[in-house]
């Protein structure tokens, strides 16, 4: 999925593992966007991306408005900001975790949505 965001020129993204801090998913990935037109482009090719990988996706939320999308893929979700929208929330304070390791995998088996998150797009 970073690919998929890093494709559309998506500022700052960050892969956090906190499967240690939820059951809900193991990995976040968040990026920003310089314009909601920009978030939308993003949000696109991810869902584009997770299709092509055959990567269930479970919903979206915020793609009204384009400035916060969540685009939850179960073992990841993905958070597409808007730059204010992102400074506001500041997720990676809430979710980071000290001496995390970028894209560590959680133990709970493979998942395509977690295999897909460091591929190149197709």
């Amino acid at each position: 999925m970073l690919a998929a965001v890093d494709d559309r020129k998506g500022v700052d993204p960050k892969a956090l593992n906190v499967s240690a801090l939820t059951e809900l998913t193991d990995m976040m990935v968040i990026v920003s966007g310089t314009s909601n037109r920009h978030v939308k482009a993003m949000v696109d090719n991810v869902l584009l991306q997770a299709k092509r990988n055959g990567v269930e996706v479970l919903g979206t939320e915020g793609r009204e408005h384009n400035d916060w999308v969540l685009i939850d893929l179960a073992d990841v979700i993905v958070h597409i900001m808007s730059a204010e929208a992102r400074r506001f929330y500041d997720l990676e304070r809430l979710w980071e975790q000290p001496g995390e390791t970028l894209g560590e995998t959680a133990p709970r088996g493979p998942s395509p949505a977690r295999e897909t998150l460091f591929e190149t797009s197709r």
